[in-house]
């Protein structure tokens, strides 16, 4: 069976008890004999107005202004990795600590937009492709056959 209801003019009844560090504060307990609402039992807490944000027309950053913003003006080698398997990533991190030790002024870019899938592709930024592998299929046989130190070597040959 339900409870009866309380009347309007009744005090509420407290059900928890007040600790000092916490106190209980609900809708009906901040209401006075009258209706009104007692101001010194209720805490108001305003949201601050934070501006929305605005978003650009277009792509988001493409590589070649974050490349402005640095204001490197060295060579920019991309390495495009599926997110399919963590054997591309792998590679994908070889890679690019091998062209940043052998190689001084260079900037590598992992996936700097979407990958495509099953791809595994290392190239100059705007440029010429050292490796492309599309469209791989599980277990991914030509990317796992690669000889990454060789791979790398060549690399570095070819941009010095």
């Amino acid at each position: 069976m339900a409870p009866k209801k309380r009347k309007a003019d009744e005090e509420p009844v407290e059900l928890t008890t007040k600790t000092s560090s916490t106190a209980r504060v609900t809708r009906s307990s901040t209401r006075g004999a009258n209706g009104s609402i007692l101001a010194d039992s209720m805490a108001v807490v305003l949201p601050t107005q934070v501006p929305k944000k605005t978003h650009k027309k277009g792509k988001a950053s493409t590589t070649e202004e974050k490349i402005s913003k640095l204001g490197v003006s060295s060579k920019t080698i991309v390495i495009e990795h599926c997110k399919q398997c963590n054997s591309f990533k792998t590679r994908a991190m070889q890679v690019k600590t091998g062209l940043e030790n052998g190689v001084a002024d260079i900037q590598v870019l992992v996936n700097p937009a979407k990958p495509r899938r099953g791809c595994f592709e290392i190239r100059v930024e705007g440029g010429e492709k050292f490796i492309s592998l599309l469209e791989m299929k599980r277990p991914f046989a030509p990317m796992k056959a690669l000889d990454m130190v060789k791979v790398i070597e060549d690399i570095v040959d070819k941009i010095k």
